[in-house]
């Protein structure tokens, strides 16, 4: 492709370095899109003959056919995806496939052919968030009422229910969606007619490729077109905080399996065993989700270190831009499938959990608060009494709800019958009316509100 300059080819090992048609063959789709959108543009400007731009279309149009296919040979000799499919063209309609490039450089090329990919790619991640949200928003209506232990430190901190706890997840995959959302708000604008890093001397249309392409307008510095790639980083950074929560979800999942605390179990479908201990069930697809995060984190990182140190406009090290990329992506893909698979699978051990969430003098708190409100007395003065409480209760161990009215005033005379009525898990969670807290009314009420939201979402196309 410049022949014109060189007098021989590279060696091998620079064509090893260089070539990268081994991975952005993912862009023939988009590819082939901007090139038609391109070619378009071109006749409709009187830059190339009408009856060329046909020849071309058809022919980039039998290029994708033929990709689609699985009939199309990439060849490492013509370095990446751009060439590939020139190559190709000029074979299927000849001398006229050399027009195509007019007035634009493979540097707006492979930004524009990244955004498409980015943004085709945030669409299929929306919608498999929002169909792990109703997963979980439905299990978390049938469990609105389902007494567990809700932990701070991993110690028993206050009975919650496990709907509750579903529902906080519920919450985070809704600001992952928004944070995709936003990003892809921001990177729809199309730097094609950027050419190399200057523009253009040719009386391109600009406007015109970036509506064909569904862009909300055209980029509007060709500097910042070739060289930016903060559409990526904003993508990978609302993947990777996505990442952290999926990952969040597996260890509970991985800490409920286990023998020591029982709250729930996966079946056959997301567990492997042992090849030397017959016995073990172990939660695979869930440690999975939890390693496979870091390597979103780490393209997110190693993006960031490739691009902190790049003049403008347009540097080979920007090609490293894609690999770690499309890596992470599929990552989270994979993971958001078998999360919503074990959502699904997941069976929780009702009992057990019950009978954990009043471990831990997990009421405790419930106890003050009863103190402040019908005694009158100051929270820390509350505190201080509840706690003289558990530990009587623990010196005898038996449950804080066990100890004797005799004993309560033993502590603190003002105490009456009445404190034994808010003392219990289930009394504990249904007392939690505030708006957000974990009263079985407010799960119901904002997981039917999440499934109608989301239902909605379904009707519109996301």
């Amino acid at each position: 492709m410049w022949g014109g300059r060189f007098v021989s080819g590279p060696d091998a090992i620079m064509e090893e370095i260089n070539a990268s048609i081994g991975f952005d063959y993912k862009f023939a789709s988009q590819d082939i899109r901007g090139s038609l959108a391109h070619v378009a543009m071109l006749a409709e400007q009187g830059i190339i003959e009408r009856e060329a731009a046909k020849a071309i279309t058809e022919g980039l149009e039998q290029v994708g056919r033929e990709i689609e296919a699985g009939s199309f040979t990439f060849s490492r000799a013509l370095e990446d995806i751009h060439m590939n499919v020139e190559s190709r063209l000029a074979e299927i309609v000849g001398p006229d496939a050399g027009r195509l490039h007019t007035a634009r450089s493979r540097n707006d090329q492979v930004a524009l052919d990244f955004r498409l990919w980015i943004r085709d790619t945030i669409d299929t991640l929306d919608l498999q968030l929002q169909g792990l949200q109703q997963a979980l928003a439905q299990r978390a209506l049938d469990h609105a009422g389902s007494v567990m232990p809700g932990f701070t430190h991993l110690q028993s901190a206050q009975p919650v229910t496990f709907g509750h706890h579903l529902m906080a997840y519920v919450e985070m995959l809704g600001r992952d969606r928004s944070r995709l959302i936003d990003a892809r708000k921001r990177l729809n604008e199309c730097p094609l007619g950027a050419a190399a890093l200057a523009g253009t001397s040719f009386p391109i249309d600009r406007a015109m490729t970036a509506k064909t392409l569904g862009f909300d307008r055209p980029t509007a510095n060709s500097l910042d077109s070739v060289s930016d790639r903060d559409f990526v980083l904003e993508t990978l950074s609302a993947a990777a905080i996505c990442a952290v929560h999926l990952s969040r979800f597996a260890e509970e999942i991985v800490i409920w399996a286990t023998p020591q605390f029982g709250f729930a179990a996966l079946s056959d479908k997301f567990t492997t065993g042992s090849s030397i201990m017959p016995q073990k069930r172990n939660p695979d697809a869930a440690e999975l989700v939890r390693g496979k995060s870091g390597r979103v984190i780490g393209a997110l990182t190693g993006l960031l270190v490739v691009m902190k140190g790049l003049p403008l406009a347009y540097s080979k090290d920007m090609q490293e831009d894609k690999e770690g990329t499309f890596d992470a992506l599929q990552a989270l893909s994979l993971c958001i499938a078998a999360m919503t698979g074990m959502v699904g699978d997941l069976t929780p051990d009702l009992k057990r959990m019950k009978a954990a969430a009043g471990s831990g003098y997990a009421i405790a708190t419930d106890l003050a608060d009863w103190l402040v409100r019908a005694l009158n007395m100051p929270f820390r003065d509350a505190h201080h009494v509840t706690g003289r409480l558990v530990a009587m209760a623990a010196e005898r161990k038996i449950p804080l709800e066990k100890l004797s009215l005799e004993d309560m005033q033993s502590v603190d005379k003002r105490i009456v019958a009445q404190v034994h009525d808010v003392l219990g898990v289930e009394k504990s969670v249904r007392s939690r009316t505030s708006y957000g807290g974990t009263a079985p009314n407010n799960v119901r009420a904002q997981a039917k509100a999440w499934l109608k939201k989301l239902a909605r979402e379904d009707k519109r196309g996301g």
